[in-house]
This record gives C-alpha cells, sequence and structure tokens, in this order.
C-alpha cells in the first residue's frame, strides 16, 4: 500500500523496516506522509490519522498561513540573500560600477541602481545560472556512484516542486535548490536521481534512496521544516 485516503486527507505511505513507530509529516507543498514500520495494518494507519486529524489540519493552516506570509524582497542596501545555505548582504551601486546588473562580489551581492525595477528577474537569472552549474556537476557525481545515467539536467521553476524526473531519463530542478544549504541540495539531487531506478515512492524508491544516501531522513526532515523558509525572493 503506497497511499492512504482517510475522509478528506490523503496520505503517502512509507514503509521501512527500521522504523518501530508511526510519524506523520506534512511536506513543503502540503503532501502527507505517514512513515510506519513494513506491514502496519491498514485500520492501525487510519486510527493513528483519526488521532492525529486536529494536528494535521492546524499544520495544513500553518503552511498556508506561513506561505502567505513570506515577506516580499525590498532590494534595499542590506537585505539578505541566500546561496546555497548562505546569506549575503544586498549592496546597490551605481549604474555605470560593473558590467552585469548583479554580481556576487566579496561576499555581497552588487546590484546596479538602473536595474533595480526589473531585480527579481535579474536575481532568478543569476539563481539559474549558478544552479545550472551547481546541480548539473553534483548530478554527474551521483550519478556514476549511483549507476544511472540521466539524459540532461534542466533548472526552471517547478511551483511548489524542489525537483522532479520527466520523460527520458532528464531530470528538472527549480532553481530556488540553489538557495539550500549545500548537504540540502544534495539529497534534492538524489532524490531524482533515484527515480530514474524507483519512479514512484514506493517502498523499494526509500530502501535504495537510503543506500545512496544513509541520512537522508534528516535531510527530508531539514527540507520539509524548512525549505518554505527559502521562498521569498
Amino acid at each position: 500500500m503506497t497511499q492512504l485516503a482517510v475522509d478528506d486527507l490523503t496520505f503517502e505511505v512509507r514503509e521501512s523496516a527500521r522504523r518501530k513507530t508511526l510519524e506523520i509529516t506534512v511536506d513543503r507543498d502540503g503532501e502527507l506522509v505517514i512513515a510506519a514500520p513494513t506491514g502496519t495494518d491498514e485500520q492501525h494507519l487510519r486510527d493513528f490519522v483519526l488521532e492525529k486529524r486536529l494536528w494535521i489540519y492546524r499544520k495544513l493552516a500553518e503552511k498556508a498561513e506561513r506561505r502567505r506570509r513570506l515577506p516580499r524582497k525590498e532590494y534595499v542596501n542590506g537585505e539578505g540573500f541566500l546561496y546555497l545555505g548562505r546569506s549575503y548582504r544586498l549592496k546597490r551601486v551605481a549604474s555605470d560600477a560593473q558590467d552585469a546588473p548583479l554580481k556576487l562580489v566579496a561576499g555581497r551581492f552588487q546590484l546596479r541602481e538602473d536595474a533595480l525595477p526589473d531585480a527579481r528577474e535579474h536575481f532568478v537569472r543569476w539563481y539559474s545560472a549558478r544552479a545550472s552549474d551547481w546541480l548539473t556537476a553534483k548530478v554527474k557525481e551521483h550519478a556514476r556512484r549511483m549507476g544511472v545515467e540521466p539524459a540532461g539536467v534542466k533548472v526552471q521553476d517547478l511551483g511548489y516542486r524542489w525537483g522532479s524526473c520527466g520523460k527520458g531519463n532528464r531530470v528538472y530542478f527549480h532553481w530556488k535548490t540553489i538557495l539550500l544549504p549545500r548537504h540540502i541540495a544534495e539529497y534534492v539531487v538524489v532524490h531524482e536521481l533515484v527515480h530514474l531506478h524507483e519512479p514512484h515512492h514506493t517502498p523499494a524508491f526509500w530502501r535504495r534512496l537510503e543506500r545512496a544516501m544513509p541520512d537522508y531522513e534528516q535531510r527530508k526532515g531539514w527540507l520539509a521544516r524548512h525549505g518554505i523558509e527559502v521562498e521569498g525572493v
């Protein structure tokens, strides 16, 4: 069993022989997940969901509210912008101070004053280019080790998803992946590469992911808890 529907709630069930207890998590995009010991009785899962239902609704509401309240960037001097988990302060510079609209120089993002009206677009373009380089290198590194051959890497806006595995073995990543800490972005890479072996989140998928990245649960947990915090750009 990989899915469980209880009234208006639908869960992905992830079983593990190493797990002793039941746990419910609410992923970044609102996906509901039950982690359970292998072979857990379906009625036991349903009872657990009913017991935790108020908590689940509260978590879903909190995520929706946090997303609504994400502060919009103002692109003022001293404002922080993430890159591979570190925050870099913004410095606005004269229009003739540099050739590119946006640069990362000596630990500061430098944005030309004349580029201010399109500041977000310049950041998205800058992040996308860095994400393409960094993620492509990580995909090559891990693909060799994992015995998979992705057809290519594409970086784009994937909405609420960090990554996806498309037809023809191409892997896709959200450009915001480059805002995450390195070890978390690496988890996103390995997760998508495992999909080249296992298209769906079956028990076999999670076993293979664990072999490729033994501490994946800690990284995945961090992403579920903190991923929404990198969304404001």
